[in-house]
């Protein structure tokens, strides 16, 4: 199976690996269309994932409930947009709210350029693979606060971004916790067919410390770095729409001064392959972890335990097949509804696992009123 997707890498017809996660998109848009319009933006976002796993490393759990996002938004100029609302989480079966936040946020585009500070365009926005950010985190991290820098051209895309998870005040019982990342993607061949080829690279750091607090717990400072190599090429087909390819390397390293993990140092390898069907999308993904540890990473493709049961256990070359069966259905009233089946077999240990969801994403825009110049 491992050549096999390796020669599909190979075809000239290869593609993408990275999961179609647009339903779950929804990035804040500045134009001159908008200039001095006062609106109300509204997503919801009604999740079910039952993760039926039996292993060491994840056990199984189910993720059910809700998320509201209700937001005013001003736009002073054609390139500056100024919004504030908030963030209702509620999971089901609890008669109390998950998260109740305050959404604030500043865009300004320029061009190919933006600058965002408050709530960014974060999680599933920055296009990581899953062993470098955990698809889960849509559900229990979805909110992401700092300073964001994006680049966004015909053949390149950048996001810069800073997360500032933690703030920690002068006598603090806890650390600071900050994450990071970069992601860049360059089209290095694309022609009139439809088939392109490109090159990412992907960085997150993430940093635990600070020195104004009572506790003497060592600081933590982890790196992880992915590259490789992605290709697509849709079909002339009414039937079959697309086929795609990614590999990808990845690196661990911690970069800390008292070491507090198992493993200083991993690596892994991220092989998919897949195909875009009238029915369904269906993908084919190979993992291969040696000591590799991510804290924001997916917790199937770590070599450390999350277990409750065996919370010590260690698995330092981990190898795991995955298929994926994803679908998006587009209702009326912009409603997006996803559905996605995903086996996992365990080929160190025999164990076969697998995962089913159901998810509901609205998203609109309603225009309050135009604000008169003077």
């Amino acid at each position: 199976m491992i050549l096999m997707l390796v020669g599909v890498l190979l075809l000239p017809h290869s593609t993408h690996a990275q999961l179609d996660n647009r339903a779950f998109l929804h990035p804040l848009p500045v134009g001159p269309q908008y200039t001095r319009q006062l609106r109300l933006d509204v997503q919801a976002f009604l999740f079910n994932k039952d993760n039926e796993y039996f292993n060491k490393i994840e056990p199984g759990r189910t993720y059910f409930g809700a998320q509201l996002l209700p937001r005013l938004v001003y736009f002073p100029s054609a390139n500056l947009r100024v919004e504030a609302g908030i963030f209702l989480w509620k999971d089901y079966g609890t008669p109390r709210f998950q998260q109740v936040r305050p959404l604030l946020t500043v865009k300004y585009q320029n061009g190919p350029h933006s600058i965002l500070f408050g709530n960014i365009e974060g999680n599933l926005h920055h296009g990581y693979i899953e062993p470098m950010l955990d698809f889960e985190r849509v559900m229990t991290n979805r909110l992401e606060e700092g300073l964001q820098y994006k680049l966004q051209k015909p053949r390149l895309n950048l996001d810069a971004w800073v997360d500032w998870q933690r703030q920690q005040y002068r006598f603090s019982n806890f650390q600071e916790e900050v994450a990071g990342g970069l992601v860049v993607e360059q089209t290095v061949l694309g022609d009139s067919s439809g088939w392109w080829l490109r090159v990412p690279f992907q960085f997150t750091g993430t940093h635990r410390g600070g020195q104004i607090d009572t506790v003497d717990t060592p600081l933590q400072t982890l790196f992880n770095l992915a590259s490789g190599v992605r290709a697509r090429k849709p079909l002339a087909s009414r039937f079959f729409h697309a086929v795609h390819a990614d590999l990808y390397a990845t690196y661990f390293h911690d970069y800390s001064f008292t070491y507090q993990l198992p493993y200083k140092r991993g690596t892994g390898l991220y092989l998919n392959a897949g195909v875009d069907t009238r029915l369904s999308n269906v993908q084919v993904a190979y993992w291969r972890g040696n000591g590799y540890i991510s804290p924001l990473g997916g917790l199937l493709y770590r070599s450390i335990s999350n277990s409750v049961s065996d919370p010590q256990y260690l698995e330092k070359d981990r190898q795991l097949l995955i298929a994926r069966f994803l679908k998006d259905y587009r209702l009326p009233g912009n409603l997006i509804m996803t559905t996605r089946f995903e086996p996992i077999y365990d080929l160190n240990n025999g164990g076969l696992d697998f995962s089913f969801a159901l998810y509901f994403n609205f998203n609109q825009s309603f225009l309050l009123t135009t604000v008169r110049g003077e």
